[in-house]
């Protein structure tokens, strides 16, 4: 019995983190977002132009839990999250483009990436509307918007509406649903029709 108490304990600790970590991305950039783009439009369209035709497919499910690491299974697969500040990309200034992490289609460009204080990778739009799905989230008791991606269905984060300009969103993301592919690796990966994004400084 002392053992199992124990235990409950842990669990109990561990599932307090996960949901101050799952708060944090709302409320902590909420706070600092309101006091310097108060002015800000609250939505604005993303990117509408189609790059790409390319077809992308979800492998099957025993694939998908075998190639992904455990927590990035979670996260795409389970809706899990990620630490703050202990993650991938929350720091990557690289130019290039993020990736499904399942099935390669492309999410977000480093063009439209920014530090918003929370620790997790932070975007102010997709690189394609059509690439982004979502859903209204209503677990632990708020209402956010979670986004997953068109094809692969992975869970990627949420989108809130407390971005910077010029679209006035923050596509709070997990590294972990994520693939990064650099700039200088685009054409080679199958991604040259990106290219054009990176142009102009």
């Amino acid at each position: 019995m002392r053992h199992f108490a124990v235990r409950s304990t842990h669990l109990a600790f561990f599932g307090l983190l996960g949901l101050s970590a799952l708060v944090g991305c709302q409320r902590s950039e909420r706070a600092a977002a309101s006091s310097t783009q108060a002015s800000l439009p609250k939505s604005a369209p993303a990117a509408s132009t189609v790059l790409s035709t390319r077809s992308y497919v979800k492998p099957p499910a025993a694939e998908i839990k075998q190639r992904l690491s455990s927590l990035a299974y979670d996260v795409t697969q389970r809706e899990g999250t990620e630490p703050p500040f202990q993650n991938q990309f929350w720091n990557n200034h690289a130019p290039g483009l993020y990736v499904d992490i399942v099935t390669g289609e492309p999410l977000f460009s480093s063009r439209d990436k920014f530090d918003s204080g929370t620790g997790w990778p932070s975007f102010t739009q997709p690189v394609e509307e059509t690439r982004i799905v979502s859903h209204t989230d209503s677990t632990l008791g708020m209402s956010r918007t979670e986004v997953r991606s068109k094809v692969g269905d992975s869970h990627l984060g949420h989108v809130f509406e407390d971005g910077p300009a010029p679209t006035g969103l923050r596509y709070c993301i997990n590294s972990a649903s994520l693939r990064f592919i650099p700039l200088s690796e685009l054409a080679s990966a199958g991604y040259a029709e990106y290219l054009p994004l990176f142009s102009g400084g």
